[in-house]
């Protein structure tokens, strides 16, 4: 990963370098710096060298100088584009640069250019001809995008602490976003933690017109989920050939690389597919995982079985609870926001240990949202049927009586399978995700907050996702 910065409006150079100060642990292998005197306009960049270890030097700017980009993620099909916009007449400096093929993509289709990029992404583009920076973020937010407005100064980068590092950037606590953070466990975009400094959604775009100092927002992309008016009678192998050869492509595609590569292998169903397919397209794959000492979390000995399969070299490392206790102090200094997240710990040690040997890793993280593979996804099937036929005046007593399970401290055990189930239940459909996912649900948010919460103020991104989705039987 890289990191980018940047500020027009209030600010000197000293502003810029100490932005990027605090993001070197995204980019340790180079830095860069931009600025227009005249629009007191400052850029910086921090580089993780990942594709064309000596061209793509940022930031980056045209052929003609009218453009600079800082530019953080990869486009995975940078070389059709290459290719495509050769053929339209323009010329390339660089040897394989997905970053100056996204500078002059934006030369030939301007704005558009995001539609037809395939990659992970979080850029900013200075338009010295349109007097603007148009900024974008990828269709499911991968990358960082943190900005402020304030006045005549407005400040991007991809980490909240760097932002905060600009004399104008807010600092307030925002009320709203703790709230959202304990219904969700997350703070949803646009919200960050501070008032009054956002995140870029997923799926938009920026422009920050320097004339007029006005900030725009534009969805350029968002999911739908939209039934099949006619499913194939051999709808199964059908789907299935079709997961398997654009997951086969998707891994393909995220191998392109000038350093070391791994995968991050839990011995799942998700990063054992990622692992069989990155092995088929290089000579010998490198494989890491982490196992646990407590039984019922250890997933080692998958993980263990698929290395042996897909003949990879396989690393491992143990988690225990002293060296858990030995690592929440670097965890918590290097967040952002606070993130109720079970696996950070292990995912921390994870990635340490495999930086040791690689420098990029594929991991298998989305699947079980894709395919709605998670208990709370199955249990909407049943949610129905039990409101219809368990009276609402029941569910408190039901509850109660649950709570007086036993108490297990394995894995998703039985009891706390039970208990989430049925604090679920007890409120409407377009929260229940939400509530069987997050910290605390709407009464206990209450008492913590001391008043009475804005149901739909707090979870207005589930409801409006759940309206969104198309009805039907689950």
């Amino acid at each position: 990963m890289c990191g980018i910065a940047g500020f027009v409006g209030k600010g000197e150079l000293s502003s810029l370098h100490a932005m990027l100060a605090e993001i070197t642990h995204r980019g340790p292998d180079a830095q860069g710096v931009f600025r227009d005197e005249r629009a007191n306009l400052f850029l910086g960049h921090r580089r993780l060298s990942i594709i064309d270890l000596s061209g793509g030097v940022q930031p980056m700017a045209s052929a003609d100088g009218m453009l600079e980009i800082v530019f953080n993620g990869e486009i995975y099909n940078f070389a059709e584009l290459r290719k495509e916009l050769s053929t339209l007449g323009f010329r390339f400096a660089t040897d394989h640069s997905d970053t100056e093929v996204l500078l002059v993509g934006y030369q030939a289709w301007g704005e558009q250019v995001v539609h037809r990029l395939n990659g992970m992404w979080a850029f900013v583009i200075y338009d010295k001809n349109q007097s603007k920076l148009f900024a974008s973020r990828d269709r499911f937010g991968k990358k960082p995008f943190y900005y402020f407005k304030e006045g005549e100064t407005f400040g991007f980068a991809s980490e909240l602490r760097a932002l905060t590092k600009h004399p104008v950037c807010p600092g307030d606590v925002s009320d709203l976003a703790m709230q959202k953070y304990f219904a969700y466990g997350y703070i949803p975009a646009p919200h960050s933690i501070l008032s009054r400094v956002w995140k870029l959604p997923a799926g938009h775009n920026l422009t920050y017109d320097l004339r007029t100092q006005a900030v725009e927002l534009r969805s350029y992309w968002e999911l739908k989920l939209e039934p099949f008016e006619q499913i194939p009678a051999d709808a199964e192998a059908q789907w299935s050939e079709e997961i398997r050869r654009l997951l086969e492509q998707s891994v393909k595609r995220r191998m392109i690389s000038d350093v070391p590569l791994g995968v991050f292998l839990s011995g799942g169903i998700d990063s054992s597919a990622v692992a069989y397919y990155a092995a088929k397209h290089c000579e010998k794959l490198q494989t890491f995982s982490i196992g646990f000492t407590e039984a019922s979390f250890d997933e080692l000995p998958f993980a263990n079985e698929v290395a042996a399969l897909v003949n990879s070299d396989h690393r491992t490392e143990t988690l225990d609870l002293n060296k858990a206790i030995d690592l929440v102090p670097q965890i918590l200094d290097r967040m952002d926001e606070p993130l109720s997240d079970s696996s950070l710990i292990p995912t921390w040690l994870l990635s340490r240990f495999t930086r040791q040997h690689v420098t990029v890793a594929l991991g298998g993280d989305g699947g079980d949202e894709l395919f709605a593979g998670y208990d709370p996804f199955l249990a909407l099937q049943h949610a129905a049927n039990y409101e219809r036929l368990v009276p609402r005046p029941m569910h408190q007593a039901i509850r109660l009586f649950a709570g007086m399970l036993p108490v297990s401290h394995h894995n998703v055990s039985f009891d706390f399978k039970v208990n989430r189930t049925l604090r679920g239940l007890s409120y409407s459909d377009n929260i229940r995700n939400p509530v069987w996912m997050g910290p605390l649900e709407p009464t206990e948010l209450d008492k913590f907050f001391g008043k009475k919460i804005d149901q739909e103020e707090v979870y207005s991104e589930a409801i409006a996702a759940w309206n969104s989705c198309p009805t039907g039987d689950l």
